[in-house]
């Protein structure tokens, strides 16, 4: 890192939630060393299902409010992680959540999945522009798991980093889970009476997964495992108190929950400190 530069990281997501549950650890952890940790999601949610019986009529199919209320969500789970810049791509409320692939919500006029790209790309280049991140985390091509929105925040991410000149960041990492954790997963709780992978006997399976080789950071967030739980629960209405994530935290919480895994899709592979020869800081090399 060159002397006087303040380190500044951006993490691009599709809604409210998939902050906490794929990169929590990794933001707690980089707020922690000083660097400027910016948040930027796309949409706020509006499609997702709702875990709160007394909430139920917020769906989008009768009041439509769901989007204020995660809104309100994502600020306390941003508070659990200590992150203290949050924005909406565009502004709260410029695109709407896109629902799952196929289904009637991709048609909405204001869904993400519809976005210009050049358009929604400009935004994420004025954050940019005023953060100068030199390292830059989203999706990959397939949006981990294939969700639309997701898929378009990855394609918003790249042509931003693409067009955004001097400001653009050095390194660009997508979120992963090795084939070798998935694994342990299985094994791990293949006796448990409360098994979140039940059915499932093969990471072949899964529709997300990356070989080890194809690994180039890990980032270890243990000392932030109880934030980034927190951080979860500030999303009630979208993960239940019973929700394998918490199953996987009571068990294997700091293995499972703490450590987060990134290929490297843009920049040079700095120093490998961390086990497997995988970087354990995003800002290796810089």
């Amino acid at each position: 890192m060159a002397d006087g530069l303040a380190r500044s990281i951006m993490f691009v997501h599709a809604h409210p939630d998939d902050e906490s549950i794929g990169t929590g650890a990794t933001m707690a952890h980089y707020v922690a060393t000083g660097a400027r940790v910016t948040l930027v999601t796309c949409t706020l949610g509006e499609e997702g299902e709702i875990h709160v019986p007394e909430l139920a009529r917020l769906e989008a199919a009768q009041a439509d409010q769901l989007g204020g209320y995660r809104l309100v969500e994502l600020r306390e789970a941003c508070a659990a992680l200590g992150v203290t810049d949050h924005r909406f791509l565009g502004g709260a409320g410029r695109y709407r959540d896109s629902g799952m692939m196929g289904t009637p919500a991709n048609d909405h006029p204001r869904c993400f999945w519809r976005a210009d790209l050049d358009e929604a790309a400009g935004y994420l280049i004025e954050v940019m522009k005023e953060t100068r991140p030199q390292v830059l985390v989203t999706y990959d091509p397939n949006g981990f798991y294939g969700h639309p929105d997701h898929i378009q925040a990855h394609r918003v991410a790249m042509r931003a980093a693409e067009l955004a000149g001097d400001a653009a960041p050095s390194k660009i990492y997508w979120t992963a889970m090795p084939l070798s954790v998935l694994k342990a997963g299985i094994e791990a709780f293949a006796e448990s009476e409360h098994n979140p992978f039940e059915g499932i006997t093969d990471v072949d399976q899964f529709p997300f997964g990356t070989p080890d080789e194809q690994i180039a950071a890990s980032i270890d967030g243990s000392d932030y495992h109880d934030a980034k739980m927190a951080a979860l629960r500030a999303h009630a209405t979208q993960i239940p108190a019973n929700s394998w994530l918490y199953s996987i935290a009571g068990n294997f919480g700091q293995e499972f929950m703490g450590v987060e895994h990134y290929t490297l899709a843009r920049g040079e592979r700095g120093p490998a400190k961390g086990p497997y020869g995988w970087e354990d800081d995003l800002f290796a090399g810089l």
